[in-house]
């Protein structure tokens, strides 16, 4: 299984647990050789390959889960719309999307650290900003995923997954 992701502490710490998962770590060519120098550190360099690229620009490399953590709340609403729609595409039929953020609770009474984040990414650029498992599920059945679901994760995170 093949899995791309944003950063290497997804990679790391489940390939350290899991033998048999390989991963690409996606980052911007500035980035990567800083992501290299963490996986090699690991010891996983056979199992974690650095791919650059921007993911506003290039295709996500094809997997069967693609990961992001903490990334969708740094954008709009279209760049939102458009990375869940990028995962779409380099994933097969069967393949999952996990984006992993502070999601605040639908009713928006509950997750206090989500609405905060949500000012704090108002605040530092303009139209960015968090969401609920109810936004994410509506954006992620516009791109074409069939299932959704969210699970609570420790602390204020939760991982909202979509099923191609």
């Amino acid at each position: 299984m093949t899995v791309p992701t944003e950063n290497t502490g997804i990679p790391r710490t489940l390939g350290a647990r899991h033998q048999y998962l390989t991963f690409s770590s996606f980052d911007l060519p500035k980035v990567a050789p800083h992501a290299q120098r963490y996986i090699d550190a690991s010891g996983m360099a056979n199992r974690i390959k650095v791919v650059s690229g921007d993911f506003f620009v290039d295709d996500l490399p094809k997997a069967d889960v693609v990961t992001m953590g903490n990334i969708l709340h740094d954008w709009n609403l279209e760049k939102k719309k458009l990375l869940i729609r990028k995962a779409y595409d380099a994933l097969p039929k069967g393949g999952a999307f996990i984006a992993i953020e502070n999601l605040i609770d639908d009713a928006r009474r509950e997750n206090a650290f989500g609405l905060l984040m949500s000012l704090n990414m108002l605040i530092e650029f303009g139209d960015a900003f968090d969401y609920t498992g109810a936004d994410c599920r509506q954006w992620c059945a516009e791109a074409g995923f069939e299932r959704f679901e969210v699970i609570g994760l420790t602390g204020p995170a939760s991982a909202a997954i979509a099923y191609k």
